[in-house]
């Protein structure tokens, strides 16, 4: 056999383990499983961190404000430093959706601090809102960019109750509307499966652990038993990394596709959707060279050898490699229909997945260019260093003197520390943060909105003697 004839059968090997061996990675069937209602609705709590989202929010939130959930469920949007008036415009939403009937969850918005040392910001905003969730028995972990249908948080609490799952989590359907989004977003969620195989990381004993951050449903306890966010508390990658210390606690977790849950962020350029690969490929790598190294030969063998055999076989006139090459090329386009059809493009544009491969990699060595520039990891003017910690040239002078001189201790609450006055003013209690409610009484004023008893709010004051779901328990997880 000639050079050119084994670089092709081992393409064709690499690819006939990925096809049958491989979690069947390719096929799009994983979604929420079967589920009936339970007998009684749990209590869940939203809890969206929001950084300079003012564009989207109108989009998106008031899909969360109109869930038909038929339990207690609160919703708790947490500003982590923003300077475009999210605060202002999540305010407004939620008072537009209280006066008009068109609510029946109960809001609040609050403040994020800076993230202490070792904490990235959006973790850090996550915590503030779990600290201010109560005992609600499951969190919704969701994004500012993300719709969700009416029935969705509906749908997401049945399957975790009659699964009996600690953590249900959906990839979000992607904006996929630009050309650039149509080429590069479908390849995008197929590389996510490909890279933790929903099946593997379905299965309780499988090592492989994976979520999407856009829409996690956690049952609180699991979380605390954990060891709750300070666990990760310095994950770029934190939906992957909170699923891990869940599953390796014992929790029970499922990641699969959705159809209720759709990403309005927009990403009109292709400069835009380098930007969100890059700031993280190098993260999923663990800013490792030698991981770096494999995955641009083992992604060159899987996603460029086929083509690259194929014509060079028949322009040197190797019919073998040739027919190798185009078999190969086959399978892999064949693997790929199915997220094309999920995404309602073209079947053709399966061809273009070599192509494609060749951009994500240049993404992903770019990303460690970026890395060893210090610009790696970068959201909304925030630059992480390999364990999580904002880098010192990227914060205010007077933010990381403070974080100097006064680290917090770890357990303390991130409501201690108030935020900054021109934002939120930190409430005492959540629910009584001066939001409306349209009075029942014709001709008399709206009512600030006060303890709801029948929907398991707390009372103005009144003590919480909840678990934090970020503290750790006494004899919690490693």
């Amino acid at each position: 056999m000639t050079v050119l004839q084994w670089i092709a059968l081992a393409s064709l090997l690499a690819w006939l383990y990925l096809a049958v061996g491989h979690g069947f990675f390719w096929r799009t069937d994983q979604r929420l499983p079967a589920r009936q209602a339970p007998s009684s609705w749990p209590s869940v709590a939203i809890i969206i961190p929001a950084r300079d989202e003012a564009d989207v929010l109108p989009v998106t939130l008031p899909t969360l404000l109109a869930q038909d959930y038929p339990g207690p469920v609160r919703l708790i949007l947490v500003d982590d430093g923003s300077t475009d008036g999210t605060t202002e415009v999540a305010r407004a939403l939620a008072e537009e959706a209280g006066r008009n009937g068109h609510t029946g969850v109960t809001a609040a918005v609050t403040a994020s601090t800076e993230p202490p040392p070792g904490w990235t910001g959006k973790l850090w905003a996550l915590r503030r809102g779990i600290d201010c969730a109560g005992d609600a028995e499951f969190l919704l972990l969701t994004d500012a960019d993300i719709a969700h249908d009416p029935g969705s948080l509906t749908s997401l609490v049945a399957s975790a109750r009659s699964q009996g799952l600690d953590m249900v989590s959906q990839m979000a359907v992607l904006r996929a509307e630009t050309a650039w989004e149509r080429v590069i977003v479908p390849a995008f969620v197929y590389f996510f499966a490909m890279l933790y195989p929903f099946r593997w990381s379905n299965r309780p004993r499988s090592r492989v652990a994976a979520a999407a951050g856009g829409c996690s449903l956690v049952r609180r306890e699991a979380l605390v038993a954990a060891g709750g966010l300070a666990e990760v508390r310095g994950a770029v990658i934190d939906d992957v990394a909170i699923a891990r210390i869940i599953k390796r606690s014992g929790g029970r977790t499922w990641l699969g596709l959705a159809e209720q849950v759709h990403s309005r962020r927009p990403y009109p350029r292709l400069a835009d959707l380098w930007k969100m690969v890059s700031r993280s490929a190098y993260a999923q790598l663990r800013h490792s060279p030698l991981l770096l190294l494999g995955t641009v030969l083992g992604m060159a063998l899987v996603f460029v050898v086929p083509v690259a055999t194929t014509i060079a076989g028949l322009a040197v006139g190797d019919l073998t490699a040739a027919i190798l090459g185009a078999v190969t090329w086959m399978i892999m386009t064949l693997s790929y229909l199915p997220m094309i059809r999920y995404y309602r493009q073209p079947l053709p544009a399966a061809l273009l997945l070599p192509g494609v491969a060749v951009l994500y990699l240049g993404m992903t060595v770019d990303s460690a260019r970026l890395k060893r520039a210090g610009r790696g990891a970068a959201w909304k003017g925030r630059t992480y260093d390999d364990h999580g910690t904002p880098s010192a040239d990227r914060q205010p002078a007077e933010t990381v003197a403070a974080a100097a001189a006064d680290p917090l201790p770890a357990g303390t609450s991130p409501a201690v520390a108030a935020p900054p006055a021109m934002l939120v003013e930190p409430p005492r209690d959540p629910w009584n943060d001066g939001f409306s409610r349209p009075s029942s009484i014709p001709g008399q004023p709206d009512e600030p909105w006060r303890g709801d008893t029948a929907r398991g709010v707390p009372a103005p004051g009144g003590a919480q003697t909840h678990a934090r779901a970020d503290d750790r328990q006494p004899g919690a997880g490693g």
